[in-house]
């Protein structure tokens, strides 16, 4: 068994932890929507009971990968900074039921798994804290973006004047 796969429901039982490093380039899903596949993911998970006696596991993600801007086209460091609560259920009933009495938005509430994959976990972490449309607050080099907006004006702009009053 890999040192990625646990017993979820145990690990939050033990109040288990781990954490790690791993590359963008191991995780396939991932780099798919990076620029390049440089970059690491630095990671915790840990194992909790909540206050109403359901096993939890907290997870949280950091690191720096690059993005392609959609408005400039170009790369750009995007920090990725997110942690999230995940509460287990047995099955599908169970998590519906969870979801129902803990009422929160905030908490997400899964299918848990005595083979857990932590590295599923972790990658998805990581794509929900991506920008749907990534782009620089301020792109670096505008020049083109400047010269569309100051390009001759259009041809209907002389139409204008010949409106009749």
């Amino acid at each position: 068994m890999s040192a990625f796969v646990i017993d979820a429901f145990e690990f939050s039982r033990s109040n288990g932890h781990r954490d790690g490093v791993t590359p963008v380039a191991t995780m396939s899903r991932l780099n798919k929507d990076c620029a390049d596949q440089s970059g690491e993911i630095a990671w915790s998970v840990d194992g909790a009971v909540t206050s109403h006696g359901y096993p939890a596991l907290t997870l949280a993600v950091t690191g720096t990968v690059q993005l392609m801007c959609q408005r400039c086209l170009t790369p750009f460091a995007y920090a990725i900074d997110a942690s999230t609560m995940l509460v287990l259920g047995k099955d599908d009933d169970e998590a519906d039921q969870i979801e129902e009495v803990l009422d929160d938005e905030s908490i997400d509430v899964i299918v848990g798994s005595r083979t857990t994959d932590m590295r599923d976990l972790i990658e998805d972490e990581a794509l929900l804290a991506l920008p749907q449309v990534p782009k620089h607050a301020v792109c670096p080099d505008s020049k083109l973006i400047d010269e569309l907006a100051t390009a001759k004006p259009s041809p209907f702009a002389a139409l204008k004047d010949l409106k009749t009053e």
